[in-house]
């Protein structure tokens, strides 16, 4: 064929042609997702087998120089595709069968000496003195080792930081004031994708002389990132009752995002302005919903301490009060106590009660707000308080010894519970929780008692009030155990009910 018109034509091309479609289909199939990379590659791959055809053309036509030139350049083309291609499949098909998985920048250095043995071989089958090209080399490496110092150090701290896994794809990351996810290690730079949708460019040098701080990683631990949420009470609360309240009510709590173990922790932090600063401690478990999480928990926190009384404190300064602040002051009680007053009149508990009476209770009532989620009253637990709720809606669970906690029912705004056990001086017969934030008027067994005493005629009241509510809980309980006929339930009520507050028959 020497001459004709396949004079460049070799019959490895085919062959070759062949096994770069199988790698690029066998590379499509597993890694979907790089699907332009590899169809890039085999067009290259492709251009440079139709260019060395072309060849043949040109020397068909008498350019026999430029038919060789032509030939050379497209062999090297496709010479450097085919390279490719067997690299990605070295590397992302046959080592992670094998259970290996090196870093992308061993990829890439793997493939370049190819590339480079590969044109020294050309090199030298072409006659060229291999000897002066090295020594040539080494003068221009310096000069641009020189001239490119800062580039050269970001290149090389991004084979280190590949090299030696401490930073990986994926990982949350704190580079000075900059925190995000690493989603890509580049040869010159790092890309951190930020909370705020944000793409920060961090030099691969930074990265060598920096602190940096790999968040939510601990060996052989999930990841969770534990997160400190600040607080300041008045020295007036022992600090073990701040303590024990807040580590019993998050700990009970399932908030989205937040880790069970290690459970939420409260600790006395230090001594500010007057106050004592506490820190809630817990782990978040998605790195990516710090803040929201945050604001959730810190929900909780207040509703908590605004249920035991306790008033996060502010700054202690000296302040010189006015009429006119104790006039507010005032409207505020005074605006308070119709709230509670009407709340009151929602209840067909107190219907009977006069109103002093009522004014009375009113005044005795404790504000108790609850987050969504809070635990409001818990079955089987000792009762000291009846409920009225102001807003927001609870559900009811009851909670069979050997069986799945069963919703029974829904307590809305203007309604009450937690009457039975108090009334009686049994355990609580159910769970209730609140279903939305929810604000609560309690009124504590020692006042409840107090307006009995005073009212003996009331036992009968309440026991003709409660008679006529019908739960569901009444059918749960009925599914588990069997209840004494009415008549003498009524009765036992009564004496129930005078037995535990003391009162004669």
């Amino acid at each position: 064929m020497n001459g004709g018109p396949f004079h460049f034509w070799s019959s490895a091309a085919p062959w070759l042609s062949l096994i770069a479609f199988a790698l690029v289909v066998a590379l499509l199939r597993v890694r979907p997702h790089e699907r332009a990379t590899y169809l890039n590659t085999l067009w290259l791959f492709l251009a440079g087998i139709v260019g060395e055809a072309s060849a043949s053309v040109i020397w068909a036509l008498d350019f026999h120089g430029a038919a060789a030139t032509v030939h050379t350049l497209f062999r090297f083309v496709s010479a450097i595709a085919l390279i490719r291609l067997a690299g990605f499949a070295a590397f992302r098909l046959l080592l992670p069968l094998a259970g290996s998985s090196p870093p992308r920048i061993v990829e890439d250095l793997a493939i370049i000496g190819v590339y480079v043995i590969y044109g020294f071989v050309q090199l030298r089958g072409a006659g060229l003195d291999l000897s002066s090209i090295v020594t040539t080399s080494a003068i221009l490496t310096a000069v641009l080792a020189f001239a490119m110092q800062d580039t050269l150090g970001n290149v090389l701290a991004g084979m280190a930081v590949q090299l030696d896994n401490s930073v990986r794809i994926g990982d949350w990351i704190r580079v000075d004031n900059v925190s995000g996810r690493v989603r890509d290690i580049r040869w010159r730079s790092t890309l951190i994708e930020t909370r705020n949708w944000e793409t920060v460019v961090i030099p691969n040098s930074m990265l060598m002389k920096a602190r940096v701080e790999i968040l939510g990683q601990r060996d052989g631990a999930p990841l969770q990132w534990r997160r400190i949420l600040d607080f300041m009470v008045d020295p007036g609360v022992p600090p073990a009752r701040v303590i024990a309240i807040v580590d019993d009510e998050m700990r009970e709590l399932s908030i989205p995002n937040v880790a069970r173990t290690p459970a939420p922790s409260c600790v006395l932090k230090g001594f500010e302005e007057g106050n004592l600063r506490y820190q809630l401690r817990y782990f978040l478990t998605e790195l990516l919903e710090d803040d929201l999480t945050d604001s959730m928990v810190r929900v909780h926190l207040f509703a908590s301490l605004q249920r035991a009384g306790i008033r996060v404190a502010e700054p202690q300064r000296t302040v010189h009060a006015v009429n006119r602040d104790e006039a507010h002051a005032e409207t505020v009680r005074r605006r308070e106590l119709t709230r509670r007053l009407q709340a009151l009149g929602s209840v067909g508990l107190f219907g009977a009660l006069s109103g002093d009476d009522k004014a009375d209770i009113a005044e005795r009532l404790q504000y108790a707000p609850f987050a969504r989620g809070d635990i409001i009253t818990k079955q089987g637990n000792q009762a000291h308080w009846l409920y009225i709720l102001a807003y927001g809606e609870a559900e009811v669970l009851f909670e069979p010894a050997n069986g799945m906690p069963r919703v029974i029912g829904t307590v809305r705004a203007g309604e009450f519970f937690g009457e039975m056990a108090l009334i009686t001086g049994d355990a609580r017969s159910a769970t209730v929780i609140a279903k939305t934030d929810v604000e609560c008027y309690r009124l504590d067994r020692a006042s409840f008692q107090e307006l009995l005493l005073g009212r003996p005629e009331t036992a009968a009241e309440i026991k003709r009030v409660v008679g006529t509510r019908s739960t569901d809980l009444e059918q749960a309980r009925q599914a588990f155990a069997s209840a004494p006929p009415e008549a003498e339930a009524g009765v036992r009520f009564v004496q129930r009910v005078r037995r535990f507050f003391g009162m004669r028959k």
